[in-house]
């Protein structure tokens, strides 16, 4: 898992694609516009031509294949038990149910894949509280260091046979070192505040204040914003659930 965020932060800060060079306030409001219409449209076509324009988004950004494939098929997984279920011959229906996630999550992943982070939480942390901006801005780093120190841990109950025995041992096991993990989250949040605290620290993370320089770039992302709109207006009225 790690390796996929870390995957992606690389691919977000080294890619060089007119989408990375394209501002993060105009790449936020295209991909808004893809999940509204990917949770609010009623109509399978509209959906299948969303579903196309992201993958072509997530091509055009030079995204790996094996990355756009795991975020399509994932929340498909996950939501196929749910179509499953509420199956009623309805096959329109159906594809809608399963199409809604594919297109959020290849948003989302086109998203973080093209924006680097301070980018991406700058805005957000406009219109957000300043406490919960500043939390989201730190916790995106912190979660690296947490997932590697896991990775570590889980790969030392396993060498030293901890993965090994009865279940209600394992389970000890794992109780600890859950514990343990949380115990240096917090130590690690302590002396991270301690030495924002020395470095002058006013209460407030300033991020980055590139995020709404415009460029030829985004031209691209109102093109696209207005094909979107498009479909959605212009084809509401067609293939409906």
């Amino acid at each position: 898992m790690i390796n996929t965020f870390a995957q992606v932060d690389y691919l977000a800060s080294a890619g060089g694609t007119v989408w990375h060079r394209a501002s993060a306030a105009s790449k936020l409001v295209l991909a808004a516009a893809l999940v509204a219409v990917a949770v609010f449209s009623p109509s399978w076509l509209v959906l299948a031509l969303m579903l196309a324009t992201a993958l072509a988004l997530s091509a055009a950004a030079r995204l790996p294949a094996g990355l756009v494939a795991a975020a399509a098929g994932t929340p498909l997984l996950f939501s196929f038990v749910f179509v499953v279920a509420r199956f009623r011959g309805d096959l329109p229906a159906a594809l809608v149910l399963g199409m809604r996630p594919m297109v959020a999550s290849l948003a989302a992943l086109w998203l973080v894949g093209t924006t680097p982070y301070p980018d991406l939480f700058a805005p957000l942390a406009r219109v957000l509280p300043k406490t919960l901006g500043d939390a989201l801005f730190l916790t995106y780093r912190a979660v690296f260091m947490l997932l590697a120190r896991v990775e570590r841990l889980w790969r030392a109950l396993y060498l030293r046979g901890g993965m090994s025995g009865s279940p209600r041992r394992r389970l000890d096991l794992l109780g600890e070192a859950l514990g343990t993990v949380l115990l240096s989250g917090f130590e690690r949040s302590q002396r991270l505040h301690q030495v924002m605290s020395l470095r002058g620290h006013s209460g407030r993370i300033c991020g980055c204040r590139h995020w709404h320089d415009f460029r030829v770039e985004d031209a691209w992302a109102l093109v696209c914003l207005a094909w979107v709109l498009a479909v959605a207006i212009l084809l509401r009225g067609t293939g409906g659930a």
